[in-house]
């Protein structure tokens, strides 16, 4: 388990103004990319900014068991001396990849084309997660798979002794999947292609290009049609990894809906394939000026001032999802603090996550007093400009969950419980000092 069996209850109270400033911490989807990628290139990779969530940390660890060195310098300061592509050492003991599908997923497809054999596992939550829809494309390449039922943890994979590149069709929009296969195609020979319908986060292609790989994007009719040189030879390179788009959602909301708030959020990644809440909450009237905008390690970021003010429902376009799939259960609740429905289009991926994030925002919403409705692929909440409080949400070991009902508290006219507040570990552990810093009341 990526932390303690025992529930941690938290309570978040409604409170007054948050002022302030939150430095939030760095973004996820980088911080497992520059450790797997240092770990595949020869030398030594610096990190700074590296969030040192647990999911984070078990990928640190398992790129030690592959037999990169990977040490810790200072906070969010790493260093990691790689072994190459293809120089990954079969790991002497079984992966525990705790909570995090994208550290598992990005792992598999590292190790598939080299001829070791790994065992992967992780929590009950992670352990309930698909892995199929990753390791059907990496089986192309020449590596065998075996897993549990239902193509689910823990996994073993035989690397590929003779790898073949791969011309894959994502079957959805997923960054992960289109990672994974990327990744194996760095130690196979000839061009691996991947085509995306529907675009996702690019992290690993602008990774990919940095480190030294030679790989192209083409608009066509099929879609994004990413192209990768396989062998390479990555040169390591210094990563400043930006603050997390993601993560800051949870201080932004805050602000946004709690009465005479005032907050300044620094260095926060404005990444195109990231960017789908903050132009949705632009479209609902929030009051937020990016400040400062500049290019730090090859990713726009900037500052983000944002103050309270009035918000109306919109409707999100389903091709916007993908770029704001880990958003939608904090925009759900500041969607109750709107007015007029909000219809969330295109959110069938979140039943895949970590927990099946429509019903459980759908439950715990309705358990606090809003009203909600959800489709297999939608979800519509009717903000009324409030919302009662006073219940109970379940977080089914999902740190997205826990934090988006305990800033819902923050503004709700009654306190609003989670069973556990033990997850928001796995990827913001500073989450609950940075709120109180800014005002807010959570216990």
């Amino acid at each position: 388990m990526s932390h303690s069996a025992e529930l941690l209850p938290m309570i978040a109270h409604p409170s007054g103004p948050l002022s302030g400033t939150a430095q939030v911490p760095g973004d996820k989807s980088i911080s497992h990319r520059a450790l797997i990628l240092g770990a595949l290139s020869v030398g030594e990779t610096h990190i700074t900014g590296l969030l040192e969530g647990q999911d984070v940390l078990d990928t640190a660890k398992a790129m030690q068991a592959f037999g990169a060195q990977v040490e810790r310098l200072g906070i969010g300061e790493w260093k990691v001396n790689g072994v190459g592509v293809g120089g990954f050492a079969e790991p002497e003991g079984v992966i525990d990849c705790g909570n995090s599908g994208t550290g598992v997923r990005l792992i598999m497809g590292a190790m598939a084309t080299t001829p070791i054999t790994a065992t992967f596992t992780g929590d009950a939550s992670l352990s309930r997660r698909p892995m199929g829809r990753v390791t059907d494309p990496l089986q192309l390449f020449g590596c065998e798979v075996t897993s549990r039922e239902g193509k689910r943890l823990p996994v073993t994979i035989k690397g590929a002794t003779d790898a073949v590149p791969v011309r894959y069709q994502t079957p959805v929009a997923s960054a992960q999947i289109k990672s994974a296969v990327l990744l194996a195609g760095l130690n196979a020979p000839g061009e691996t292609v991947v085509i995306e319908t529907e675009p996702t986060r690019d992290h690993t292609e602008r990774m990919l290009a940095g480190f030294g790989a030679t790989i192209t994007t083409q608009i066509t009719d099929q879609g994004r049609v990413i192209t990768l040189q396989g062998r390479p030879e990555l040169k390591p390179q210094p990563v400043a990894v930006p603050r997390d788009p993601s993560s800051a959602a949870f201080p932004v909301a805050a602000a946004l809906i709690v009465p005479g708030s005032d907050i300044r959020v620094p260095g926060v990644s404005r990444n195109p394939t990231r960017d789908g809440l903050y132009i949705t909450l632009l479209e609902m009237g929030a009051d937020i000026t990016f400040d400062n905008e500049r290019d730090e390690g090859g990713e726009p970021v900037a500052d983000l001032i944002v103050r309270h003010g009035p918000l109306k429902g919109v409707t999100t376009p389903h091709d916007r999802a993908a770029s704001m799939i880990d958003e939608f259960p904090i925009l759900s609740v500041i969607a109750c603090f709107a007015t007029g429905p909000t219809v969330m289009q295109g959110v069938k991926e979140l039943r895949v996550k970590e927990s099946d994030r429509i019903a459980a925002m759908v439950d715990g919403l309705r358990a606090n007093g809003a009203s909600v409705e959800d489709t297999e692929d939608t979800m519509t909440v009717h903000g009324t400009g409030s919302l009662p409080g006073g219940g109970m949400a379940v977080t089914h070991l999902d740190h997205r969950i826990a934090m988006s009902f305990l800033v819902a508290g923050l503004a709700a006219q009654q306190p609003v419980r989670v069973d556990d507040g033990g997850p928001i570990a796995t990827s913001f552990p500073d989450f609950l000092p940075l709120m109180r810093d800014l005002g807010a009341r959570i216990d």
